[in-house]
């Protein structure tokens, strides 16, 4: 669909939203498709572009994987049954086994895009073993099950002692790319069935976490157990406490606490104030900021809108006014990066690095004298977690993407599927959704306030997305794969994109629930479902073929 064409389907009678929509689709917007057709400029510019000065957040701690070699060489014994499927049958062959195995890890661990910390390998041949090696500083084995270490039709002692349930677990076994393994044909039988029809989970071991051959296989696991590690237990400082959209979302918190173990740092809306007071009166503070609002201001690939309330549409064509309007755009601006500097406070003194901000429309925007939109967007694109809301029906969909795919994600509203399309739209979009380059960007007032500093991201046409969603107990989740088609001009929320379902979209409107949605850019639809079987939530991936 043509800008023209969008004029004409999103743009209602209301005098502010016409004037938005002719202001960005005549004038405004072709200076962001020039700005993103530059490409290398904004991602040589990223680092000056992003305006906060002060660090980003510490590295996330590696997931610790332990891999182990389970084996033991049997002894010959006459008229019997003494060897177990395996080829590792002498000591030499262990050693060669475990050589392998090391390179193996070697050449994996470098192709990670995650932090990995794989651990020296070591040999397990009973259960005493077995024990130490489960009660050591990691998150999970790697269990590499090559022979028995009883009798060749023995008990899986070992292996269960190996397996603790409260670790992230995973297992290797060979088919053709190494010796024969006795894990390939007891693995399923013997140790997730015991002998039965029914998967008994020993570990939180399921048919999910064996990987046959092929280690990009299990790196992308291992990427999705990151992502498991990097949500659970995780603290966020919340302003005005934490809360949940809805009538049904008012257990929010307490269902996001029991699944995830989350821990809220509850800052009263008339704390912010007192700091933000306290901020505006140190010069050298606002100095600073100002300083570094005029550098991002200036930077390739933004460009800051007029207020809209003060002019008509034909003042704006002619050009009155703009400087006036323009000064008062850049007051916002300005008080959203010492906003954004007392967030930065309170995380570091609460040792986190996420945030989330109730009632910003009405609580935040008296005491900052500028929206939060902003200052959340900035603080995404340094690296931080920063949502509004404070909606923790959605909130651990975008912890658990996050950690999965290492980039920011964007919390936004949802709108009705047709057609195999949806629109998106919210007000604190990052800029940096691939991680590394700043998207172009308009910087106007919020739209149901007309107040403050909203950032209008131009995301990339044809980007391929990651959309999540929760419903509000908790208990199933629902995504599927998606493009950016456009960028329309409704009369909604500030960063807007309508992006095409790929799978059943009519599938999707009968099966989800909730509210808030989470996008990422790339496709982290198989990590996800991994990561949730892992928790117990129900997971339907409506771009999943169906036979």
């Amino acid at each position: 669909m043509s800008e023209q064409e969008h004029r004409g389907h999103g743009c209602c009678s209301r005098g502010c939203g016409a004037l938005w929509a002719a202001d960005m689709t005549r004038r405004s917007f072709m200076v962001g498709a020039g700005a993103l057709a530059l490409g290398g400029a904004l991602g040589s510019a990223a680092d000056s572009a992003r305006g906060l000065a002060r660090s980003n957040p510490p590295p996330p701690k590696p997931l610790r994987m332990q891999p182990v070699l389970v084996y033991k060489i049997a002894q010959r014994r006459e008229a019997t049954s003494w060897r177990t499927w395996s080829g590792l049958i002498t000591e030499a062959h262990a050693d060669e086994e475990r050589n392998r195995i090391r390179a193996e890890l070697q050449a994996m661990a470098a192709k990670s895009d995650f932090p990995l910390d794989v651990l020296p390998l070591v040999s397990v041949r009973n259960p005493d073993e077995a024990r130490q090696v489960a009660a050591a500083d990691h998150d999970g084995v790697i269990l590499y099950h090559a022979t028995d270490t009883g009798n060749p039709y023995g008990g899986i002692s070992t292996l269960m002692a190996l397996l603790d349930a409260n670790k992230l677990n995973v297992e290797f076994t060979r088919h053709r790319s190494g010796p024969a393994y006795r894990g390939y044909i007891f693995t399923h039988p013997q140790l997730l069935r015991q002998r039965t029809d029914a998967f008994q989970k020993p570990g939180n071991l399921d048919v999910q976490d064996v990987v046959v051959d092929e280690y990009d296989e299990l790196l992308w696991r291992l990427r999705a157990l990151n992502g498991l590690k990097r949500i659970r237990n995780r603290r966020i400082v919340c302003i005005g406490g934490p809360a949940g959209w809805g009538a049904a979302g008012r257990e929010a918190p307490a269902l996001a606490r029991q699944r995830w173990g989350l821990e809220y740092l509850t800052v009263p809306h008339q704390e912010l104030g007192a700091r933000i007071q306290a901020a505006m009166a140190q010069p050298q503070r606002v100095d600073r900021c100002r300083t570094e609002a005029r550098t991002y201001l200036e930077a390739p690939g933004v460009t800051l809108l007029p207020l809209q309330e003060e002019l008509t549409t034909a003042e704006l064509l002619a050009g009155k006014g703009r400087a006036a309007t323009l000064d008062a755009m850049r007051g916002f601006v300005e008080r959203a990066f010492v906003l954004a500097e007392v967030f930065l406070d309170l995380m570091e003194e609460h040792k986190t690095s996420a945030i989330t901000v109730a009632e910003c429309m009405t609580a935040i925007l008296p005491i900052a004298q500028t929206t939060a939109c902003l200052a959340l967007t900035l603080l995404n694109d340094s690296g931080y977690l920063a949502f509004c809301e404070s909606d923790f029906v959605a909130i651990p969909t975008g912890l658990l993407l996050h950690g999965i795919s290492g980039r920011p994600v964007f919390f936004c509203n949802p709108t009705f599927p047709h057609r195999n399309v949806m629109t998106f739209a919210h007000c604190a979009a990052p800029r940096k959704m691939d991680g590394k380059n700043l998207e172009p960007v308009f910087i106007r007032t919020h739209f149901e306030s007309d107040f403050g500093a909203a950032p209008r991201v131009a995301m990339r046409r044809g980007q391929e997305l990651t959309a999540i969603a929760s419903n509000f107990a908790h208990t199933r989740w629902v995504g599927f794969r998606g493009r950016i088609l456009d960028h329309p001009t409704l009369d909604v929320c500030t960063t807007q994109l309508d992006v095409a379902i790929e799978g059943d979209g009519a599938r999707l409107a009968r099966e989800m629930g909730g509210f808030h949605w989470m996008l990422g850019y790339g496709d982290y639809l198989r990590e996800t479902g991994y990561a949730l079987k892992k928790a117990g939530i129900e997971w339907l991936n409506v771009s999943e073929k169906t036979a």
